[in-house]
């Protein structure tokens, strides 16, 4: 699998080389800046999913996650997994505002648990949605728009907002595939999402209970 990575701090970056190309990932391009970072994107064919830090040189501001939205702008759908310092929600809300699969919001320090980090890389390439736990947290402490669901039902929202498949959650909550199904269900009715492939109702899910 091919990553065009964006990260300014050098010892994080070649880290971060290291190791997704032990796992089997081909770092095609390494960028420290916006100039570098748009050089790479430029073609994205090049790459199956790219792995930007929010925060680039020269401003240090919000430079990874505009190459992001712009990037999914001029090619809907392309895999982007963006890493933060700091939980800050709208950027979690600019990157999912496209209703579309393949994108995620992680803070940095989840690099540190290799398996989760490169398990979210991956669902992020395979077109789902991964949300850091903390992100998560922060959501549910506001009041959002989803009243109508149980306890339970949250609970299964907010794994499902990690990106978490129907039979990482009953491992979770231990519970039945066939329970969190049901509770699945429950979630796209209540929250009014017509029928549509779970995948996308998924998404459109945490776009829901992210107040978009």
């Amino acid at each position: 699998m091919r990553v065009v990575l964006a990260e300014d701090q050098t010892l994080l970056r070649e880290g971060l080389i290291r190791l997704l190309e032990s796992h089997g990932f081909e770092v095609v391009a390494a960028a420290e800046d916006a100039e570098s970072l748009a050089q790479a994107l430029a073609d994205p064919q090049t790459a199956d999913v790219a792995l930007l830090d929010v925060r680039l040189p020269p401003t240090g501001t919000d430079e990874g996650l505009r190459a992001a939205v712009d990037l999914r702008r001029r090619r809907p759908g392309f895999p982007v997994l963006v890493l933060s310092q700091y939980v800050e929600r709208i950027y979690a809300r600019e990157l999912l505002a496209d209703g579309e699969g393949g994108v995620g919001y992680l803070l940095k320090e989840r690099v540190g648990d290799v398996r989760e980090f490169v398990e979210a890389l991956r669902r992020v390439a395979g077109g789902g949605t991964v949300l850091d736990p903390e992100v998560v947290a922060a959501v549910m402490a506001r009041q959002q728009p989803v009243e109508r669901l149980t306890p339970r039902e949250r609970e299964v929202l907010a794994l499902m907002a990690e990106g978490r498949s129907n039979a990482a959650i009953a491992a979770g909550l231990v519970v039945t595939e066939k329970a969190v199904a049901k509770h699945t269900n429950n979630i796209f009715a209540k929250l009014d999402l017509p029928p549509a492939p779970d995948d996308n109702r998924r998404v459109l899910a945490v776009l829901a209970w992210l107040g978009l």
